[in-house]
């Protein structure tokens, strides 16, 4: 989180005011006026001088005052100096990280099922939108691959990839095989392709073909050829997200007009947007939030984005992160994403 260069920096009173007003303006949603910022400030200080530190905090661009009310609000600015230097992070309680530990730990056998799991755990835990990119595989190993007959001439293919990793494919072949010939078939790939790279595969593959065409049955090479479409499909590297809980967003006021929804929920169907907003964030060390404007994209203006990378065997494969209003609890968002990081790196390396 990288603080915005701020040329005069507030006074500490002016920083406890700013963080006493965000907290209100997080919980009610409403403009905090300075009576109320005296009575929940804890400090001795006339409603008259809170409003002249209100006045100095405008001035630095830390808050604003609506039109239609006396009261402030807190501005991008104001929110990351907040985020980076006043917010007390409040850690999960031991039950909540029990319970997402348990539930990552029941998916842990299947990737993508986990994958898909953890969003809607970050919006259960949050009550925003989560959102979870597919892993980008660094290394993706063929480890074993059967057929299984089919009817109306298609093949299963079963493939097991670095281990842990189960995609099944369906193959469309000219004719029906025999188990016996599909077993053939899978016993040449794995006894002469298992342990290898899925590019590398699928590259020998055709060399091998091409030499041992004339010595190899008609339908090993037909069913030797249609499976190079399989790991072919498998070797391509994950892309994509999963998004769970958009309809939380619908329970803010500053997010729920129906042109706002519909713009951001057409972003989330394009998808690109959202994918490279993740993108800038597979490197980070660590949490990353990025307020408002700060993401780029003029629909997020009014939204914050919380990130977090994750692991797999120590290779950043994907991000993790919740998507709410900038009116967000960072206080347990920021703790939240950070530890559901840890966890599914830990379930990930299980």
């Amino acid at each position: 989180m990288s603080a915005e260069a701020i040329s005069t920096a507030p006074t500490d009173r002016a920083q406890h005011l700013l963080r006493v007003l965000i907290q209100r303006y997080i919980r009610d949603g409403q403009p905090v006026g300075s009576r109320t910022l005296s009575k929940d400030s804890g400090l001795d200080l006339s409603p008259a001088t809170i409003r002249n530190v209100m006045s100095d905090l405008e001035d630095m661009g830390m808050v604003s005052a609506p039109h239609t009310s006396a009261g402030r609000v807190p501005t991008p600015k104001g929110y990351r100096l907040f985020v980076d230097t006043l917010v007390r992070y409040r850690q999960p309680q031991d039950e909540d990280i029990k319970a997402l530990r348990l539930q990552i730990t029941r998916k842990a056998d299947d990737a993508r099922e986990l994958v898909s799991s953890v969003s809607s755990l970050l919006s259960e835990f949050t009550k925003l939108a989560g959102i979870v990119s597919v892993p980008q595989a660094q290394h993706a190993a063929l480890r074993q691959i059967e057929f299984l007959p089919l009817s109306e001439h298609r093949i299963l293919a079963i493939l097991v990839i670095n281990d842990r990793e189960v995609q099944n494919r369906i193959l469309h072949v000219d004719r029906d095989y025999t188990a016996d010939e599909l077993q053939q078939a899978a016993n040449y790939i794995n006894d002469n392709y298992a342990g290898k790279e899925l590019p590398d595969v699928r590259r020998q593959i055709v060399d091998d073909l091409d030499r041992t065409r004339d010595s190899m049955n008609q339908a090993m090479l037909d069913i030797i050829t249609v499976a190079q479409s399989a790991i072919e499909g498998s070797a391509k590297p994950g892309g994509g997200f999963v998004l769970a809980g958009e309809t939380n967003l619908m329970d803010f006021a500053e997010l729920s007009d129906v042109e706002t929804l519909r713009r951001l929920f057409e972003a989330f169907s394009r998808k690109q947007l959202i994918l490279e907003l993740l993108d800038r964030s597979i490197h980070a060390d660590g949490v990353q939030v990025f307020i408002g404007e700060e993401s780029g994209y003029r629909i997020l203006d009014d939204c914050s984005v919380v990130t977090a990378p994750y692991q797999l065997d120590d290779d950043t494969v994907g991000v993790l992160g919740v998507i709410g209003p900038t009116r967000m609890a960072y206080d347990r968002v920021v703790p939240i994403v950070d530890i559901t990081a840890r966890l599914l790196r830990s379930a990930l390396k299980s």
